[in-house]
């Protein structure tokens, strides 16, 4: 049989399930803790394509995953029982892999376009949407119009997004052209407007499931401790940017599921998930919170994790893998309560629950 028509029936039967709810699109935005790979095809320095990253990954190399493995979207997708999304500028992303879904995340980027500009080549969130619009249209050219349409209303979707315009905009440099323009809480409210107006053009491209996470203890990774922290503590300055900005964030989503009459974004606040195995890493089965697994300098803060890096042997007692990113470990206990979390981690209802009310209808 010819191979374009063997092609032709593979897609058609996938769509065929997805139709009947048997599978479900995921689709990936945002930064580095959930890019898998984008940044790889890029000319950037925000790169995660070297040893040791990938060290725990099932190939043990580097993906471009900023982490020694699974990242976030890959252990939602092992959860639900669905096959990884690929990055959307992968080569391998074609035909019947378009239709389960795609990654749009660069590591690097921002709510703000001005956010990252020290990394150069990377995708912006503007940029993200447009590779959504381009993703579309090439999957109507194998199923149609109207079945892309439906696979896009069903998927699920994911945001991460906030975290850089802190750490690598307003905070990265002393007396930044961002700190110089607004205070801290007049900054928060911007960043949050403009992540309003990402949020509903999601909404228009068709997304009607999208967790949102907010930011981690920004003050708290190992990076900040090795240069704002204060006798060992968490970095007061990114904990206050943090702590304005989560809440806000959970405000927006609120009044926009209010404006649309549905529960399309759901509040996924992975700064309490983070903060739980922080504050007390034994009872997760870490050996420190603080010290990254591979870095240099202290808390292994400083630079960046490269081949000649400190490495930690055991992976899973660490919840830092590199100054920024959780371990692996640590994403899975994130996913955990993303899964199955209450109100106090999910708002309004956890992912487990969103499968079972969307399976119903």
């Amino acid at each position: 049989m010819d191979s374009s028509l063997l092609l032709l029936i593979s897609v058609l039967l996938l769509a065929s399930l997805f139709q009947q709810g048997e599978g479900r699109a995921f689709f990936v935005f945002g930064d580095s803790l959930v890019d898998s790979g984008n940044n790889n095809y890029l000319t950037t320095s925000a790169r995660a394509d070297s040893p040791p990253y990938g060290i725990d990954y099932p190939t043990h190399r580097p993906t471009g995953r900023f982490s020694n493995g699974l990242n976030i979207p890959d252990i939602i997708s092992e959860s639900i029982g669905e096959e990884t999304t690929l990055p959307y500028l992968s080569p391998e992303l074609t035909g019947e892999r378009l239709l389960v879904g795609a990654n749009f995340a660069s590591a690097g980027i921002g709510i703000l376009n001005d956010t990252g500009v020290q990394f150069l080549n990377i995708i912006r969130i503007s940029q993200q949407l447009q590779y959504f619009q381009q993703y579309q249209a090439r999957v109507s050219d194998l199923i149609g119009q109207d079945q892309t349409q439906q696979l896009v209303n069903q998927a699920l979707v994911l945001i991460t997004l906030g975290g850089n315009d802190f750490v690598n905009n307003y905070y990265l440099v002393p007396y930044s052209a961002r700190s110089r323009q607004f205070a801290l809480p007049d900054y928060v409210r911007y960043v949050i407007s403009e992540y309003k107006k990402i949020l509903m053009r999601l909404y228009e491209l068709g997304a009607r499931r999208v967790l949102v996470t907010g930011t981690g203890p920004l003050g708290c990774v190992p990076a900040e401790l090795a240069q704002r922290g204060r006798n060992g503590g968490c970095a007061p300055e990114l904990q206050q940017a943090a702590e304005l900005f989560n809440p806000q964030l959970e405000d927006i989503l609120s009044g926009l599921n209010s404006e649309l009459g549905a529960n399309v974004f759901i509040a996924a606040n992975t700064h309490l998930m983070q903060n739980d195995f922080i504050n007390n890493p034994g009872a997760y089965g870490f050996e420190t919170s603080k010290v990254a697994c591979c870095g240099q300098g202290p808390y292994n803060g400083l630079g960046l994790c490269t081949a000649v890096s400190n490495l930690c042997p055991n992976r899973d007692v660490y919840a830092f893998w590199d100054a920024f990113h959780p371990s692996e470990k640590a994403n899975r206990i994130i996913v955990q309560q993303i899964l199955r979390g209450n109100t106090d981690y999910m708002k309004p209802m956890n992912l487990s629950t969103i499968l079972a009310v969307d399976t119903r209808t």
